[in-house]
């Protein structure tokens, strides 16, 4: 785990400034605090850098940038190969000769030099953002990882394209101007976090999840979609044909524990010390108890709060340390040590990511990192992939109770009729607005499941943004032109990156279930933007590595072909889970009551905090753009504090944006 830049100076007479380069490598050293590596090409076309934590092979000779044995191929590299040895072994047998003893990023210069990129990405199992350059094609790719677990960012800009792990990164080079995207931020205020390929910084662009990206000589961009969440990619359905349902059940779990106990194991790969965050709920048990398999010596991570003692799941992290003998360590944690960390959080987070669970996890993180652990396996994905959430039973109900019946048997004029008429119900009663804002989905066409994660709702969003200040981001045609960036994201309706999913769903899998779209849509954009960025940006903020083994890819594939009918069954949410898990864990652990992983924030913002929150928002430079109706934001604030509304969600929202904004973009808060 590391942190990689690059830059590709790519129009005539422009060379890559080291001492640039360097400063970009440098602002990422919590990323890599273990070495650093530097490489610019004679020509001065292109230069890559590389910050290292060191992991696997700590030998100096596997440092990077790492170049094939007559340097015409180079690679930097961020995250973890699980596979790397059997590709060695498969390399070493086709002529291919290795420098390092076991390190991962030497089987990614080779495996490019013998497969090409398509033939080395099918193989790799692992987490990953990579740069490769190939001097014969003269040829740039960028690489993100299946899933998203782990980042990519760049910057096409006068002739250069710069890239980086961070977007602090791209920022250090001081030809790279700093300015919101308002369209990018329109889109945030729906999911806490911007879709791929958009961030907030104007300019600036994320490569999604399953991409890679190619630039040529000329400047000239090309993006390829690699690989996909769709269904049908693991499952034979001939396998399941004739089968009793006690054996199709039976299938499954097989299926499912297998995949989770190779994911595990092959996440036990490291020359350092590791650990595990326990919560004491299925998911980080499930890998607690994997885990144990394979060391003696097993150290567990937990967090909690001295002054809201109800959020605690304390003594069931404790039954599962006890049950599996790990070396436990807990942290304790207040209002006091959530304002400490509030400025270093806007800067670890680049862009907003306005889920304030990333409070609790860094100091796990740091209870982790200070206790020695280099390492950490985390437990997110599981409740995407099997219906796990509250909120995802809830729509389900909604789904199948009023939306089908809505929709099926009123006609049209009537269900623009009832639309019609409950925003304007909305508008004298607004507890009611999202209420009314599903009616309008379902009379205009709209799926009734954007996101695990929905901030302002579109009567909302209505409510809160000035439409007229809102305008198309300008982005180079090159891009546009790549197949990377859906140009449907550049209208202010955010339905439309939605509907980006869907129809390539619908396209894919005509057939898919209610579930298996909702779940779909969160590989799209909650689990890689949010949930995945805020591990990766809050642990590497320590300098801590953390695994995803829920999100291995075989395991998603094989998870993604299990009907909604399996993974809700009698009404029990995440119902093969459990099962599967059945006896690995104790029973009083995987049929208790989910309680989440959170922080009190309705109650800090109705203390002191919520004042100062509301001062920071009020006297913010963002306020001052015209982009938004004050008044609403202050009867927002006034209801939250009065107890007339939790309106905890919004504000924290609104907090985080305008932090980012008064820190990045106008560079007024001080912090490091």
């Amino acid at each position: 785990m590391c942190g990689i830049v690059g830059i590709f100076s790519y129009a005539p007479g422009k060379k890559v400034n080291d001492a640039i380069l360097v400063k970009m490598r440098d602002a990422m050293v919590h990323r890599g605090p273990d070495g650093e590596g530097l490489w610019i090409s004679e020509d001065g076309k292109i230069g890559l850098a590389h910050r290292r934590l060191s992991i696997i092979d700590l030998d100096p000779r596997a440092a990077q940038p790492m170049c094939n044995e007559d340097g015409s191929i180079w690679v930097t590299f961020n995250g973890e190969i699980y596979n790397h040895l059997s590709l060695r072994r498969e390399l070493e047998k086709t002529g291919h000769r290795f420098k390092t003893d076991h390190s991962d990023t030497e089987v990614l210069v080779h495996g490019y030099e013998q497969w090409g990129v398509e033939g080395l990405l099918s193989r790799l199992e692992g987490m990953f953002g990579i740069g490769i350059w190939d001097s014969v094609r003269q040829q740039l790719t960028l690489v993100r990882d299946r899933v998203g677990i782990k980042p990519l960012y760049f910057n096409l800009q006068g002739g250069k394209l710069r890239f980086a792990s961070e977007i602090k990164a791209i920022l250090a080079d001081p030809e790279v101007e700093r300015e919101v995207d308002s369209m990018a931020m329109y889109h945030y205020l729906s999911f806490l976090t911007t879709p791929a390929p958009m961030t907030m910084f104007k300019g600036i662009y994320k490569l999604p999840a399953g991409f890679y990206l190619q630039i040529d000589r000329n400047g000239s961009m090309k993006a390829h979609r690699y690989w996909d969440a769709l269904p049908g990619a693991a499952i034979d359905r001939s396998e399941l044909k004739g089968l009793s349902e006690k054996a199709i059940e039976d299938f499954y779990l097989r299926g499912i524990l297998q995949r989770l106990e190779q994911s595990v194991e092959k996440r036990m790969m490291s020359d350092v010390p590791f650990g595990v965050f326990l919560s004491g709920g299925v998911d980080s048990s499930t890998n607690v108890a994997l885990m144990s398999r394979y060391t003696g010596s097993l150290n567990t991570f937990t967090v909690g709060f001295r002054d809201y003692k109800h959020l605690n799941e304390l003594e069931h992290a404790e039954l599962i340390a006890k049950k599996f003998n790990t070396n436990h360590h807990v942290i304790l944690i207040d209002e006091k040590d959530m304002v400490g960390y509030l400025d270093a959080l806007i800067h670890h987070q680049d862009e907003p990511i306005a889920d304030w669970v990333c409070i609790p996890l860094y100091f796990v993180s740091k209870l982790a990192r200070e206790s020695g652990a280099k390492v950490i396996q985390v437990g997110e994905g599981a409740d995407e992939q099997f219906s796990g959430y509250a909120s995802y039973m809830g729509y389900l109900r909604l789904y199948h109770r009023y939306w089908q019946p809505f929709r099926r048997w009123l006609p049209k004029p009537i269900q623009h009729a009832i639309a019609s008429l409950s925003k304007a119900v909305a508008a004298l009663k607004p507890g009611l607005t999202i209420y009314a804002d599903i009616i309008q989905r379902a009379a205009n066409d709209r799926e009734h499941f954007w996101s695990g994660a929905t901030v302002f709702w579109d009567l909302l969003k209505d409510q809160l943004i000035c439409q007229k200040a809102i305008f198309s981001s300008e982005v180079p045609e090159e891009i546009l032109q790549s197949g990377l960036f859906p140009k449907s994201y550049l209208v202010p309706d955010t339905f439309n990156v939605i509907r980006s999913f869907q129809d390539r769903l619908a396209k894919k899998c005509a057939d898919a279930d209610v579930l298996t779209r909702m779940i779909y849509n969160e590989f799209k954009l909650r689990l890689p933007e949010l949930l995945l960025m805020r591990v990766d940006k809050i642990s590497m903020s320590v300098a801590l590595e953390s695994r995803v083994p829920f999100l291995d890819h075989k395991f998603v594939e094989f998870t993604m072909d299990i009907p909604m009918e399996w993974k809700v069954r009698n009404g029990m949410p995440k119902y093969l889970l459990k099962k599967a898990v059945e006896g690995l864990i104790p029973d009083q652990i995987i049929y208790r009551k989910k309680m989440g992983f959170g922080a009190p924030m309705t109650q800090w913002l109705r203390g002191e905090f919520g004042k100062q929150v509301e001062v920071r928002i009020q006297q913010s430079g963002l306020m001052k753009r015209g982009y938004f109706n004050q008044d609403y934001i202050a009867r927002l604030i006034a209801d939250h504090r009065a107890a007339r509304a939790d309106n905890s969600l919004y504000i924290w929202t609104l907090f985080n944006l305008t932090s980012w904004y008064d820190y990045w973009i106008d560079q007024k808060i001080a912090t490091t």
